[in-house]
């Protein structure tokens, strides 16, 4: 079943549009993810899945209900989670107390969960009392990803979650997204790393100038020799 459907997306900023008729869906528990070019509208495309900018044709719906004009805040509540790709974690604050703020909008235990991100990151149990700001990039990245996971989302949004950390943790990190996505979470990436996050892809979209111009699984779109060649490097 498809638990969002983003269709026909146009807009932008201040009047200008990135997206043009962009579409983007991802089933329930599949990795769907968006590549292309830089400034092809990635990141714009899943802020405008979140709400964080206008579109003024298409829609929005999450698990077959209308969110086109839900501000950000009411779609977590609805079962979203964005991590962005910089500034996503509290640096002065704990490890523990980054994933308390996850919890928010939660008014009930939030330990089963929390043990539930410490199995997935157990780095991030061993550093639980550790301020965010000490740890390496890819450790922050596993505390921005569990905190998004603390709100018990049925969609993650992941913006570059592998940008500037090395090959062995990004190897890591996607190995724990397909273990998320494996528990009925339906995931929504946007990826520089095209070849390696495709590889993954349940569903992969590469947008151009803000267009869809290839949609198809990860795998097919690997084997495509157009898109190996414009933009895997051949």
């Amino acid at each position: 079943m498809t638990y969002l459907s983003a269709t026909n997306m146009t807009g932008g900023y201040g009047g200008a549009d990135i997206l043009h008729d962009c579409t983007i869906e991802a089933a329930e528990g599949e990795i769907a993810v968006i590549v292309g070019p830089n400034g092809a509208g990635k990141s714009t495309a899943m802020k405008a899945v979140f709400g964080m900018l206008d579109i003024h044709t298409g829609s929005v719906m999450l698990d077959g209900e209308d969110i086109t004009n839900l501000s950000p805040q009411a779609r977590v509540a609805k079962g979203m989670a964005f991590v962005p790709q910089t500034s996503n974690v509290f640096p002065s604050m704990s490890v523990e107390e980054n994933l308390e703020m996850g919890a928010f909008l939660r008014r009930d235990d939030i330990n089963v969960t929390m043990e539930q991100v410490f199995e997935l990151f157990p780095i991030l149990k061993d550093k639980r009392r550790q301020n965010a700001g000490e740890l390496s990039g890819g450790q922050r990245q596993q505390v921005a990803v569990g905190r998004a996971l603390m709100t018990q989302p049925k969609l993650l949004m992941l913006d570059e979650p592998t940008a500037g950390v090395s090959p062995i943790v990004m190897d890591e990190l996607f190995d724990r997204i397909i273990e998320v996505a494996r528990t009925g979470i339906s995931i929504l990436m946007v990826e520089q790393n095209a070849r390696q996050a495709l590889n993954i892809a349940d569903k992969g979209y590469v947008l151009v100038q803000g267009r869809n111009r290839f949609t198809d699984t990860g795998e097919v779109l690997l084997n495509d020799p157009e898109v190996r060649k414009s933009f895997l490097g051949g």
